[in-house]
């Protein structure tokens, strides 16, 4: 199921939104917290985010650059900012669409359908700057050599990564792998992380990922700290 990440500081839009998306059998996580924003959406993991521009604490344009940065998208950024200079400035940080408020509710499914397709059949390329995952395929790269990661490898990798150099909480690696944290033993979640680790052995990437114990995982060493 994809994730999408609403930012939207009006609470009542911010609702209506995640509405509509559950209706159309999207998993929703709505920012409301400003200070750690960026943190907050990374550990999400999404599939999508939706932006606004008119936010406390980082505007939305700072929040398109970082996020672009840090490989995170797509971004189709959701404001009442009309002005063409406005629009032109966030494809220039690095979003993928612009539509403007107010918005038909089937106008903005068809748009976040068309980014999630185009997304889901493009190499996205994540960089650690020692090496790239492609968050779509599975696929790791280091230098000339590659080696494809199972689909629960790569949905821990790929959690890890974006969050780097922050700790992933076992919670939303719970989350992302099984849908829930409830009834979950620990040790199915310990199981799949040693698999990581001997994946990552046979491509000279030892001891890359730290247990934080009683926290969760986080990506170290390399480009990574």
């Amino acid at each position: 199921m994809e994730k999408i990440v609403i930012v939207e500081d009006d609470v009542f839009l911010r609702a209506e939104i995640q509405s509509i998306l559950e209706k159309e059998g999207y998993s929703v996580e709505c920012i409301s917290s400003f200070d750690t924003a960026l943190e907050d959406i990374a550990s999400a993991s999404p599939s999508l985010i939706i932006l606004d521009l008119n936010l406390p604490k980082l505007s939305g344009f700072d929040i398109c650059r970082a996020l672009k940065a840090s490989g995170l998208g797509p971004i189709l950024v959701l404001t009442s900012r009309n002005k063409l200079h406005d629009e032109l400035h966030a494809f220039d940080l690095g979003a993928d669409d612009y539509l403007t408020k107010p918005f038909h509710p089937k106008r903005l499914i068809a748009r976040i359908q068309k980014l999630i397709h185009l997304y889901a059949n493009m190499r996205v390329l994540l960089d650690a700057g020692d090496f790239q995952l492609d968050q779509n395929a599975n696929v790791l790269y280091i230098g000339k050599d590659s080696i494809s990661l199972s689909e629960n490898e790569g949905i821990i990798m790929k959690a890890l990564l974006k969050a780097s150099p922050l700790v992933v909480k076992k919670e939303e690696l719970f989350s992302l792998l099984w849908g829930s944290c409830d009834y979950v033993d620990e040790n199915i979640l310990q199981v799949n992380m040693t698999r990581l680790r001997k994946t990552l052995d046979e491509v000279g990437m030892s001891n890359r990922i730290k247990t934080v114990r009683g926290i969760g995982y986080q990506l170290i060493g390399g480009d990574c700290e």
